[in-house]
């Protein structure tokens, strides 16, 4: 096995490519598809609650039912709650893959971060996601997938053989910049959101004085770094070039990315969406950092290596289009090369307003953001299903929800946002969950029944939708 995506075929009887030839047994009768009460992983009252508000307010029975499905999915399958070494622990797993990714732990709870203030079984997931994210970084900045225990010596077992320095505790090593600041924009908005600092002690501390360094070394303005990574493989997006430490780039200030957050490699290591929130996280991490009592000087080296790195980045990281407008290259090298596409994982191009990095009435986002969703962006897909985007990870056709989601999160548009709301609608195949891709024309061909972060993510839009366009989320999507 080479990829950390099983691939499943969903089936869903009644469902035809263009639609449904004939209203399936789902949907008439949609009973909940939450795991009883007795048997989920945690229970919150404010997200039951919420739940309970959100759902009421949503016009359309089946986004209503998905809803329902979807928001709690993460505390009800996904999040072991305990202790480790005297201190809250929770170990979030993606789904179907029983890991944490750092990436993906930190996006699948994030929708309830408003919550958490008032809800004291969401701030013990909160302090110990942040306690067990911390220890994950100080066994290995460098890896992106950890095992439940920190002493674990059996790894994902596609990457059992990888020429690469594994240590106990990791899962999978690939590097890759969002990794370090996932975790950075969660401790952040906990923080925000709560004005709880007891999380952040020294171990946290220690954390992120490594993640800085981390970013730091990856410059590679002194050599390559201590970082390398080869895999047997078939596919060429699961290694890397060059004895494992990519291809040449010249060393212009950015940080430098061997893996995407699909966890495909990149073809030129200045990965442009992850340097953009690279500067975001450490932006926000100079405030957190100075409430918690560290020492002075990392927030300032916080703020200049943000400094340095949005200035390489623009200097660096845009391209003409063939209309002769300016754009954000997805990956360039340093050298003059560029690459345009862009991939569903986030942070994406896509993605960028979400993420903070720049506002979504931006105008270089805006002409971006038209590119990424049209045939100018290679992993761009129409079928009869719908459209939307994806990525060489699950190959062509195959169209990811969340890029529908994050597409809605980031436009002011009546007409669009109801378009995506249609598309996440009819294509879940009957199963009342998102999905990791679906084939453009046949819903009933996806990967990942499980998948917690896509879930929490359309949880997330509908939670924003009622805030932002109430009228939009009462009436019937068709």
């Amino acid at each position: 096995m080479i990829s950390r995506r099983d691939t499943m075929l969903g089936l869903a009887g009644g469902m035809l490519a263009g639609g449904l030839a004939a209203k399936p047994a789902w949907a008439e009768n949609r009973p909940s598809r939450r795991p009883p009460p007795a048997q989920r992983k945690v229970s919150s009252p404010a997200v039951e609650r919420e739940l309970a508000r959100v759902k009421a307010a949503i016009g359309d029975p089946e986004l209503a039912w998905l809803f329902e499905n979807c928001f709690p999915n993460t505390l009800d399958t996904t999040v072991e709650l305990g202790r480790l070494d005297g201190k809250a622990d929770s170990f979030v797993i993606t789904g179907d893959i029983e890991c944490l990714w750092l990436r993906d732990s930190s996006a699948q709870v994030w929708p309830y971060l408003p919550l958490a203030k008032n809800d004291a079984v969401l701030r013990q997931v909160f302090q110990g996601l942040i306690h067990r994210q911390a220890r994950c970084i100080l066994i290995d900045p460098y890896a992106n997938a950890f095992l439940p225990d920190p002493k674990g010596t059996t790894p994902n077992k596609w990457a059992v053989d990888d020429m690469t320095e594994m240590k106990p505790g990791v899962a999978e090593r690939k590097w890759e910049i969002d990794s370090l600041c996932y975790p950075i924009r969660l401790a952040h908005g906990y923080w925000r959101a709560t004005g709880d600092v007891a999380p952040f002690d020294e171990e946290w501390r220690a954390a992120m004085r490594l993640v800085v360094a981390t970013f730091r070394q990856q410059q590679r303005k002194n050599g390559p770094g201590p970082y390398r990574f080869q895999r047997k493989a078939e596919t060429p997006t699961e290694t890397l070039a060059l004895d494992g430490y990519g291809f040449p780039t010249r060393k212009v200030g950015m940080i430098h990315a061997m893996f995407r957050p699909s966890d495909d490699a990149c073809l030129y290591a200045f990965n442009i969406p992850g340097n953009l929130f690279a500067v975001t996280a450490l932006r926000l991490l100079a405030p957190l950092w100075r409430a918690v009592g560290g020492e002075e000087a990392l927030a300032q080296d916080a703020l200049a290596l943000a400094a340095e790195v949005a200035t390489a980045v623009r200097a660096h990281g845009r391209m003409t289009d063939a209309a002769g407008q300016e754009i954000w290259a997805y990956e360039v090298d340093g050298f003059g090369n560029r690459l345009f596409m862009d991939d569903a994982n986030v942070p994406s191009l896509l993605g960028l307003p979400y993420l903070g990095c720049c506002a979504a009435d931006d105008p270089l986002y805006r002409r971006t953001r038209a590119r990424v969703w049209s045939g100018d962006n290679p992993y761009f897909f129409q079928g009869t299903a719908g459209e939307g985007v994806g990525g060489p990870h699950e190959g062509l056709r195959m169209i990811w929800p969340m890029a529908i989601i994050v597409r809605a999160l980031t436009s002011d548009d009546d007409a669009e946002i109801r378009q995506c709301l249609g598309w996440l609608k009819t294509t879940h195949a009957g199963t009342g969950f998102m999905h990791e891709a679906f084939d453009q024309d046949d819903p009933s061909h996806f990967t990942r029944s499980w998948f917690a972060w896509a879930n929490t993510l359309f949880g997330e839009l509908m939670i924003d939708l009622l805030a932002r366009k109430p009228a939009l989320l009462r009436a019937p999507v068709r």
